[in-house]
């Protein structure tokens, strides 16, 4: 039976062919080490800048880490747009298998490339073209293999087919954070310091040429070629996108009532919880990734639920009930975890009053997305200083032109160049962790997280997060594809895509930060994901329509 023929839109259900096993496998293989290859600098970020940025000078650091930052982010909506362009004007196969070979040969050059004390400036060049590059590709691989899926899928299994795709972005930052895991508990941190963190980026080399051998076997997706034979293939796929308000106003809503919650609520599950968790609550970094690590372990097959659910009771209810009930559940969720991860803290919290006394007059935006803002006022240095070392405090207006100072305790610490100091020491005296008091483990390993209780309770919080994350991103992929036409699909549901989760859940930690330090709550930054999360439910509800039942091959 050919692919076409066993993907008729009106079939009954059937068993899933073999056919369509190699294609969702060949497809989420390649996506899931698009995802690896792409979460290893985020990973390794420490690392990278050791080895490429130890001599820059500040100027052209600024420069980096701007350019940096768009790789990241910025550009993937971009890649998206060139990609997609590319895709609904040549097909989905060819154009993902360019984005696979992009992002595999730029992440294994970032691998081999000598570092800033062998070859000067040109290793920050080179390594910002890699990520540039890589943001690109990835930009384009999502919209890919979730329309070419999609394509090869039965009427009424749309959702069960492209959720092995939704899978792929967290088995990717779970397989990265295997291979980095493994290689620190089998080598000296200074070796791997020195060369073995250049080792999950070689290994990226191998998994390239496994998924371009399997892709290269499959053929272009029946919906594409239906269109090619009919002659019906848009020739300015951007203009037809987004220069036509009716399919322009799909991709608004799409945004805004689908993929920015579902992103906020997908990085609240994964990066911001780590984040909170190193950053916060101070808990070591190999212990932090391994209970992240085993909730995504446990976590990930409902990916697939939700997405065959989906096919049952429609895409809209599970994605919007999961921005729902993870609004209306943040704040317990995180404050149990807090509880768990450092008792000391949110002890400290509870009894040691920290005031900051400064004139509103210079107190400014402390909102720094890309890391490259120099702070100079006291009141907002001193702000960032108290949210860095995760203290609560309370603010107090002084006198106009007064000097900053930090009441900790019975304790007077005043503005100066050691303030950070000056505040960790009084902090400690009045009863704050110390670092490295927030060490859960004294040796962490698997098999010691397995086996000691407040491991395994916060591992349990951290799965409620990723359930959430599951409810919404299994169902995004064929909502997505069902909301555009097959002329113009790749290119109009990739870009709402990209621009909710690479810029809405890309600027989450550092708004989440800036929530903190401007308010002196810990968990204030929830806030960010939470109002995000409850716009979306609301947009979604009113405008976003049901699409389970639609035939993707009609209409076009």
């Amino acid at each position: 039976m050919s692919i076409a023929t066993a993907t008729a839109p009106h079939e009954a259900a059937r068993p899933m062919t073999a056919e369509e096993r190699k294609v969702i496998l060949a497809s989420s293989l390649g996506t899931v080490f698009e995802w690896y290859d792409f979460y290893l600098a985020g990973s390794l970020a420490a690392n990278i800048s050791a080895a490429f940025f130890s001599g820059v000078n500040p100027t052209a650091a600024f420069i980096f880490v701007l350019l940096g930052f768009a790789a990241g982010f910025a550009v993937r909506p971009f890649g998206a747009l060139f990609f997609g362009r590319l895709g609904d004007l040549i097909g989905r196969k060819y154009t993902f298998l360019v984005t696979m070979m992009v992002m595999g040969i730029a992440t294994f050059v970032v691998g081999i490339m000598p570092g800033y004390a062998s070859i000067g400036i040109a290793a920050p060049i080179g390594f910002i073209a890699c990520r540039l590059m890589q943001g690109l590709a990835l930009g384009g691989e999502y919209g890919g293999a979730a329309t070419y899926v999609a394509e090869h899928s039965p009427q009424n299994r749309r959702g069960y087919y492209t959720a092995w795709i939704q899978t792929t972005a967290t088995v990717g930052l779970f397989l990265s954070l295997l291979v980095i895991l493994t290689l620190r508990l089998n080598m000296s941190a200074q070796d791997f310091a020195d060369w073995g963190w250049r080792i999950p980026f070689l290994v990226s080399i191998l998994l390239l040429f496994v998924s371009i051998w399997i892709r290269l076997q499959l053929a272009e997706s029946p919906a594409f070629t239906k269109m090619k034979e009919e002659g019906t293939v848009s020739k300015a796929p951007l203009t037809e996108a987004f220069g036509k308000w009716s399919n322009l106003k799909i991709a608004i809503i799409a945004l805004f009532g689908g993929t920015a919650g579902q992103a906020v609520v997908w990085y609240t599950g994964q990066f911001y919880a780590l984040f909170f968790l190193t950053q916060t609550l101070k808990i070591d970094g190999t212990t932090a990734n391994l209970l992240i690590a085993f909730s995504l372990l446990l976590g990930t097959p409902f990916f697939i639920f939700f997405g065959s659910l989906s096919d049952k009771i429609g895409r809209k209810p599970i994605i919007l009930a999961g921005c729902l009930i993870a609004a209306l559940t943040y704040f317990p969720i995180f404050g149990q975890i807090a509880k768990i991860g450092n008792p000391t803290l949110m002890n400290a919290h509870d009894k040691v009053k920290v005031t900051l006394i400064a004139d509103p007059a210079t107190c400014g935006n402390v909102f720094d997305p890309i890391n490259i803002r120099t702070f100079t006022a006291p009141c907002d240095v001193a702000r960032r200083a108290l949210a860095t070392a995760a203290i609560k405090y309370d603010f107090s207006p002084g006198a106009a032109g007064s000097q900053a100072k930090a009441m900790v305790g019975a304790d007077e610490v005043v503005f100066n160049a050691d303030f950070a100091k000056n505040l960790t020491a009084a902090a400690i005296k009045a009863g704050y962790p110390a670092v490295g008091d927030a060490q859960i483990l004294k040796q962490p390993t698997v098999a010691g997280v397995l086996s000691d209780s407040r491991s395994l309770q916060m591992i349990g919080l951290l799965f409620i997060l990723v359930i959430y994350v599951t409810m919404v991103y299994g169902p995004i992929a064929a909502l997505l594809v069902e909301l555009f036409p097959t002329r113009i699909r790749y290119t109009g549901m990739s870009l709402p895509y990209h621009l909710g989760n690479g810029w809405f859940g890309g600027f989450l930690p550092p708004t989440a930060f800036a929530i903190v330090a401007a308010t002196g709550d810990i968990f204030a930054g929830l806030w960010y994901p939470i109002v995000v999360a409850l716009m979306t439910f609301v947009i979604g509800l009113i405008f976003l329509p049901e699409t389970k039942s639609r035939d993707i091959y009609a209409g076009d």
